[in-house]
C-alpha cells in the first residue's frame, strides 16, 4: 500500500508487541509493493528519442491507448522479482509435504545433462537425421519405462498426467471402435477415491461416468466392480497405489473382471513413485497407465513450466498408440506420423519435451534398477516413519495400519477443540512449512494427507513430526488463538479465500484516491 505522499505504508501483519520499522521491512524479509506502485506510469526506464510518424498495419488491432507499464530501472525491476520469489515456497527451501503431489528433489546432475548442447537448443523442425542423438534417447527413455512397467508400447508426446490420462482413454476409445463397438460401451467406471481428473478425462472424450464405491478399508472390492459391469463399459479408471495411500489387494481380480466384460483397465500412475522396482503394473492386467515424470523420475514439478506425461500401452493397446512415435528405419531413427498406422491421431504439434525426457533418463541412468528399486521403498519407509510419528495424536480414517508413499489423516481428532484441518494448515505456514495436501481425498472427511517422499533425510523427518505434534498437542489442549488467525509470520496474514475465489481480481487498477487514503490510516 502507498499513501498519499507516495510512500509505502507499514504493512497491516505487524503484529502488536513487535518492533515496527519506517520501511515495514524485517530485516532481510522486506515489504514488496506491487511492481505498480513502484515505478510511475509516465516515465520509463530508458530514454527513446521519438519516433517518425508512420502509418499503421494494425488497422483496429492498434493500440488505442497507453500500455501503462510502469517506469523502472533496471536494478528495481531485478530486485523486484527477486523478492517476490524468495516469498515462494520450494522443495529447494524445505520439506514440501503435499499428499498425492510427490514433490521430491529435482537432482542438480540431471539439470546439467538438460543443458548439454544437443538437447537444449534442439529444434523439433530440425531434418530427423540432425537428431539422432535426441530420438535415441527418447528411444532409451520409452525402454527404460516399458521395462518397469511391463508394458508393450509407449506415447511419449503428452505433456502432463491429465494429458496422458486422455492419451491413454483416447487409445481405448480407438480399440473400441475398432471392434465395431464404439456406439455401445460408453461408460467409464471411476472409484469414488479417483483423482478428480479420471472422470473429467473420461467425459471429457465423451464417455459418462458410472461411480463405484470403496470399501471401509480405503480400497475397491472385486465385487463391487463386477456389480456396475456391463456391455456398455469402455474401461475401469483405478488408482493404484490409491489416493489414500493405500496399495489395492484386489487389482489382479479387478483386471480379469473387466477384461472378461470385454472392457479395459486404465490405471492412474500418479503415484508410481511408491512402486517402481516393486511390481510392474503390467503384470498386475492395466491396459493403459501415464506416467508422470515429475512425480516419479524427478523432472520439475507443474507450475505451467514444461511438462510430461508419458502413456504405457499393453499389447492389447499398442496399436493404437498416437503419433509421432520411434521406429528403426533403412537409414537410421524415424519419426512415424501416422501413414499405416491403427493410431487414434496425434496429442499434440510434435513429439514432447526434450528437456524433460533428459531430466527423466538421467535419473534412471544415475540411479539404475537397484537405485529406483530403492528410492520406492524410502518413499514408503518415510511416510509410515510420519504416520506412526504422528498416530497418538492424529487419527487415522482406515486405523492404524501401514500405507504406501503416503499418510492420511482426518479431523476426528479436532472435534471440540475449535480447530479445523485448514486453521491447522494455515499453523504449519507460521512453523515455516507449506501445508500439507487438505481435504482430498473427497471420502475422507477433513483429510490431512502427507508425502514426505524418498527425498527427506530421517534428522529432516523427526524435525517435521516433531513440528507438528507440537501444532496438535497446542490444538488438543485448547490453544486455538494460535490456530484461527494464522498464519501470523506470513507477509500477508490469512485471506479471505471463499471471497478471492468468487470474486478475483485479476487486473491491478490506479487506487482512488479517498479510497487509498482511508486504507493508509
Amino acid at each position: 500500500m502507498m499513501n498519499k505522499e507516495g510512500r509505502p505504508t507499514t504493512p497491516k501483519a505487524e503484529t502488536s508487541g513487535e518492533h515496527q520499522t519506517f520501511t515495514g521491512n524485517r530485516a532481510l524479509q522486506m515489504e514488496e509493493p506491487l511492481i505498480f506502485e513502484t515505478g510511475r506510469l509516465d516515465v520509463s526506464g530508458v530514454d527513446f528519442e521519438e519516433p517518425a510518424p508512420v502509418a499503421s498495419r494494425l488497422g483496429s488491432f492498434a493500440r488505442k491507448g497507453s500500455m501503462g507499464l510502469p517506469g523502472l530501472t533496471e536494478p528495481e525491476v531485478m530486485r523486484h522479482y527477486v523478492r517476490l520469489s524468495q516469498k515462494n515456497y520450494a522443495i529447494d527451501a524445505g520439506l514440501y509435504p503435499l499428499g498425492s503431489c510427490t514433490m521430491k528433489h529435482n537432482p542438480r546432475l540431471n539439470e546439467a545433462m538438460a543443458r548439454l548442447p544437443g538437447f537444449a537448443d534442439v529444434h523439433p523442425l530440425q531434418p530427423v537425421s540432425t537428431v539422432q542423438g535426441a530420438l535415441e534417447l527418447m528411444q532409451d527413455l520409452s525402454r527404460w519405462l516399458m521395462e518397469l512397467t511391463g508394458t508393450k508400447a509407449v506415447a511419449l508426446s503428452p505433456k502432463a498426467g491429465a494429458h496422458g490420462e486422455m492419451c491413454g482413454m483416447m487409445a481405448i476409445r480407438a480399440a473400441i471402435e475398432a471392434r465395431g463397438e464404439g456406439a455401445q460401451r460408453t461408460v467409464v467406471i471411476v472409484p469414488e477415491s479417483a483423482h478428480g481428473t479420471n472422470p473429467a478425462t473420461a467425459a471429457l472424450i465423451g464417455f459418462s461416468v458410472r461411480a463405484v464405491p470403496a470399501r471401509e478399508d480405503g480400497t475397491v472390492s472385486v465385487e463391487a466392480v463386477k456389480a456396475v459391469l456391463g456391455p456398455d463399459v469402455a474401461a475401469i479408471m483405478l488408482t493404484n497405489p490409491n489416493t489414500c495411500g493405500l496399495f489395492e489387494p484386489e487389482v489382479v481380480e479387478i483386471a480379469a473382471a473387466v477384461h472378461e466384460a470385454g472392457a479395459y483397465f486404465y490405471c492412474d500412475g500418479a503415484n508410481f513413485n511408491a512402486i517402481v522396482g516393486k511390481v510392474r503394473p503390467g503384470d498386475l492386467g492395466i491396459d493403459a497407465m501415464h506416467i508422470n515424470l515429475h512425480k516419479t523420475f524427478s523432472t520439475p514439478h507443474g507450475g505451467g513450466g514444461p511438462g510430461s506425461g508419458p502413456v504405457v500401452l499393453s499389447e492389447r493397446l499398442a496399436a493404437f498408440a498416437p503419433v509421432p512415435f520411434i521406429r528403426a528405419g533403412k537409414t537410421g531413427l524415424e519419426l512415424v506420423e501416422g501413414e499405416g498406422t491403427q493410431a487414434f491421431g496425434r496429442m499434440c504439434a510434435f513429439h514432447g519435451q526434450m528437456g524433460m525426457f533428459v531430466r527423466a533418463l538421467s535419473y534412471m541412468l544415475s540411479h539404475g534398477a537397484e537405485g529406483l528399486r530403492q528410492a520406492s521403498e524410502d518413499a514408503v519407509l518415510n511416510a509410515n516413519y510420519v504416520r506412526v510419528g504422528l498416530a497418538d495424536l492424529m487419527s487415522q480414517p482406515f486405523g492404524n495400519k501401514p500405507c504406501m508413499h503416503e499418510a492420511l489423516f482426518d479431523d476426528e481428532w479436532l472435534k471440540g477443540t475449535g480447530v479445523t484441518t485448514l486453521d491447522f494448515a494455515k499453523a504449519m505456514i507460521d512453523e515455516g512449512y507449506h501445508p500439507m495436501t487438505m481435504y482430498f481425498p473427497l471420502v475422507v472427511h477433513g483429510a490431512m494427507l502427507i508425502e514426505p517422499t524418498e527425498s527427506e533425510s530421517r534428522a529432516s523427518l523427526d524435525l517435521f513430526v516433531a513440528t507438528l505434534r507440537d501444532l496438535a498437542q497446542a490444538a488438543l489442549r485448547g490453544d486455538a488463538d494460535r490456530f484461527t488467525g494464522a498464519p501470523y509470520h506470513a507477509p500477508r496474514n490469512r485471506l479471505d479465500e471463499t471471497r478471492a475465489a468468487r470474486n478475483p481480481v485479476l487486473r491491478w487498477t490506479p487506487p482512488v484516491a479517498g479510497v487509498e487514503a482511508q486504507a493508509a490510516e
